[in-house]
């Protein structure tokens, strides 16, 4: 599994970025974290609010910082 987090590193996007992590270490899955910065990127996966988070290269969730808990519903499908 391939989890992305889009945007230009605000605080926002750290946020959503350290409930990731603890998302996928709590689920004890496997799965790659990284983020995306370069703003023509993430325009190329039309996202217009940041932070927004991408699982295996879909957008699930734009414009706000997801809990830990609701990645863990996403991710866990």
């Amino acid at each position: 599994m391939k989890i992305e987090i889009l945007g230009a590193g605000c605080p926002k996007c750290k946020q959503l970025t350290a409930n990731a992590e603890a998302a996928v270490k709590e689920l004890n899955i496997q799965a790659e974290i990284g983020k995306i910065t370069d703003i023509d990127k993430i325009t190329e996966y039309s996202v217009m609010m940041t932070p927004a988070l991408a699982v295996d290269g879909t957008v699930v969730s734009s414009g706000k910082v997801l809990s830990k808990d609701e990645i863990k519903k996403l991710i866990s499908k």
